[in-house]
């Protein structure tokens, strides 16, 4: 596995992630074409990313941190089968290399289903073992996803 940091992504990097987020996130949150799914990228501000790649298997991870409301907030996504071997926290480390604070929202509750009919599996403890807080008071209710703000920061200050 590779990671790289880009600033653009190209055409089949977006239909990769895009696979990603579809199989990898509750299917009531997925994207049902390219376009879509390209307009929400287009709608970040200063986006920076980080992308988990096999030379045979394509994209297996992404990372974007991006300007919201004068605060940087990150998405991070890995293949399921990549889960609990070091890759997920590997791309936070390079990501907090850069940043002083990083937020991002978490569904932390539901019986969401992935596109596969597997339950989807919160990713809250993953952050709390990397060094986040969980913001309990501050939550995003919507009719497609119940979710916790997390926010991580540099305790030295830089």
């Amino acid at each position: 596995m590779e990671l790289s940091k880009v600033t653009a992504l190209s055409k089949t990097d977006k239909k990769e992630i895009l696979d990603l987020w579809n199989n990898e996130y509750p299917e009531n949150l997925n994207y049902q074409t390219l376009s879509g799914f390209e307009n929400y990228l287009e709608n970040l501000t200063e986006p920076s990313h980080i992308l988990m790649r096999s030379k045979t298997l394509g994209i297996k991870g992404w990372y974007v941190d991006f300007l919201r409301e004068n605060e940087k907030w990150f998405i991070l996504l890995l293949d399921s089968e990549y889960h609990g071997k070091g890759f997920g926290t590997k791309i936070l480390n390079l990501a907090k290399e850069k940043e002083s604070a990083l937020n991002g929202w978490v569904i932390d509750k539901g019986n969401a289903k992935k596109k596969n009919g597997e339950s989807y599996k919160s990713p809250l403890n993953f952050y709390l073992k990397n060094g986040f807080e969980k913001l309990a008071n501050v939550r995003l209710e919507l009719e497609k996803l119940a979710a916790v703000k997390i926010r991580w920061k540099n305790k030295d200050g830089h």
